[in-house]
């Protein structure tokens, strides 16, 4: 079972560091924790899966942005991935 990271502000940069030494990670971003930079997350197999809470993304202005980095989901896909996961909480 992989570590569902919830990322928000002002905690965000403490979870993401946390997460990337998770070779498992499956991260999520909410809130105001979609403007953090997630560029630098990986190891040596790939990047780890990044997603954000599409309405979050949408009301930052960030939505066409942020598709390079992370994918979004609604808030049902968010749900399942809580559901499906262990959660670890910095939001």
């Amino acid at each position: 079972m992989a570590n569902l990271y919830l990322i928000d502000q002002p905690f965000g940069g403490n979870g993401l560091a946390l997460a990337q030494h998770d070779d498992e990670a499956i991260i999520v971003l909410v809130q105001d924790g979609v403007n953090l930079d997630v560029s630098t997350l990986g190891n040596g197999n790939g990047a780890k899966p990044v997603y954000a809470v599409k309405k979050d993304l949408e009301r930052r202005g960030l939505a066409k942005q942020a598709a390079r980095q992370v994918k979004p989901i609604d808030f049902g896909e968010l749900v399942d991935l809580i559901v499906a996961h262990k959660v670890i909480n910095f939001a």
